[in-house]
């Protein structure tokens, strides 16, 4: 095992505030084998807690999620914490109805005639709600309870699960949660910018000054996680090396101060970002819109993968001869009377450096508000509460889905990231198995070896 295991010291550094960092921050402190008087543990996060997906993502939980070996581990942890903590009340988790919704929507100079008639303009803020109409009964399988949906617009209602196996987070509230309870047994949050892993080398031969013949693979140990361009051409030591992490340096957000801390174990935690830290790691970033809206009455608790069939806008008398578009966005009802929505991802705009400095479509936002209203009126009544963008995870590896979960060949060096759409679901998962790894030398409750990250890297 690479990780150290027995009694020894450990000075524990997640790099990266998110769901996944801030779970693991908290199973960690409830591993049996933590001891706040001979171990330390630090979340360095170059912005804010939950500044990135992890505040604005959905948060559907699901068991038929993927992947199959960690996510009904992990859906029954989402419960056991909700019991533990209070999750109903302080994180919005409740089970909830999911299916698959195909629908007509309505022409856009439809609801803007509405609009008109209302006073509520599309993709506006309004200072009030108003009444929705309900729509005329139709027979398509639309459960009784989901009258927030105008039923004559719906072609065909398919059930995805229901309360026994599809449930939900607000996912900003849940990361705050766990990096706080984290926190009251002795987790340190630092806000600053990683910028070198510091190491050892025991090892008595030193790194190759050439790359080993790779036959178009990924080389085979992980170069020094660094944002200075000398970390991105450096070459990365074979793996019998005896290097292991010896420090984490960063740089303060609020003073500017270059500052390094010990650390025997550093888990990258940062999603999107940790090609940034780790070149060689095949990550990348798929930006992802959503909007957030006050409805204008209670809503029932569902959410909806939608398929809605949008009438071309009548531009000329040819308009007629324009297929229909069809849009697939997906709408979730939370609760405090809240629908989320979001839409397909883009690759358009490269991830930035920060949480921070992710650039917001507006025109993506008002076309997800366009698309959902043209079916429901308690939505086209209701009021936008926000406009948003984040950025998800992705593994660029043919045939594997994600996440990595382990240890990167690099003894104190492991990894937790390439989660996709479904990181809010499988955090509890991932932070109890790298508690597991990090204080006993393996995960013990899932069998993750096709997540090992040396498989890829």
């Amino acid at each position: 095992m690479t990780v150290m295991e027995g009694g020894g010291r450990k000075d524990i550094v997640i790099i990266g505030g998110g769901i996944i960092g801030c779970t693991t921050a908290y199973y960690l402190t409830r591993h049996k084998n933590y001891d706040p008087k001979k171990h330390s543990i630090t979340v360095i996060e170059a912005t804010r807690i939950a500044g990135g997906a992890s505040g604005k993502a959905g948060g559907l939980l699901a068991v038929w999620a993927y992947p199959n070996n960690i996510v009904p581990f992990s859906f029954a942890l989402h419960q056991d914490l909700a019991i533990e903590h209070g999750g109903e009340e302080t994180w919005g988790y409740r089970r909830v109805s999911c299916g698959n919704l195909e629908a007509m929507g309505r022409e856009r100079s439809e609801l803007e005639r509405l609009g008109a008639q209302t006073g509520v303009s599309l993709g506006k803020r309004v200072g009030e709600n108003r009444k929705a109409s309900r729509g005329k009964s139709k027979d398509s399988g639309l459960p009784k309870d989901l009258d927030w949906v105008m039923p004559d617009l719906v072609k065909g209602y398919e059930e995805m699960g229901g309360s026994n196996e599809t449930a939900q987070v607000h996912p900003y509230q849940f990361t705050m949660s766990m990096v706080r309870l984290a926190q009251e047994r002795g987790v340190n949050v630092i806000v600053g910018s990683v910028t070198d892993i510091e190491y050892t080398e025991s090892s008595p031969t030193p790194p190759p000054t050439t790359p080993p013949p790779s036959d178009n693979m990924a080389p085979n140990g992980p170069p020094s996680p660094t944002l200075s361009s000398a970390s991105v051409n450096s070459v990365p030591p074979p793996r019998n090396s005896r290097r292991k992490v010896s420090g984490i340096t960063y740089t303060d957000t609020q003073s500017g101060a270059s500052c390094t801390i010990p650390a025997t174990t550093a888990i990258l935690a940062a999603g999107p970002w940790t090609s940034k830290l780790y070149p060689s790691a095949p990550i990348s970033g798929l930006r992802a819109h959503s909007v957030t809206i006050t409805p204008s009455s209670p809503v029932s608790a569902y959410a909806l993968f939608t398929e809605i069939t949008v009438p071309p806008t009548p531009q000329s008398p040819l308009h007629s001869n324009q297929p229909p578009n069809i849009v697939s966005p997906e709408i979730y009802a939370r609760p405090n009377n809240e629908i989320y929505v979001c839409g397909e991802g883009d690759m358009e705009v490269a991830v930035p450096e920060t949480t921070a400095d992710v650039q917001i479509d507006e025109a993506r936002c008002d076309d997800l508000l366009t698309q959902v209203s043209s079916i429901s009126d308690n939505i086209r009544l209701g009021r936008v509460t926000r406009k948003q963008a984040c950025y998800l995870p992705i593994l660029n590896v043919g045939g594997s889905g994600g996440p990595l979960i382990g240890e990167t060949g690099t003894e104190g060096l492991l990894m937790a990231t390439g989660h996709s759409c479904w990181g809010i679901n499988n955090a509890p998962a991932t932070g109890k198995l790298l508690s597991e790894i990090v204080f006993e030398g393996q995960a013990l409750s899932a069998d993750i070896r096709q997540l090992d990250p040396r498989r890829i890297l």
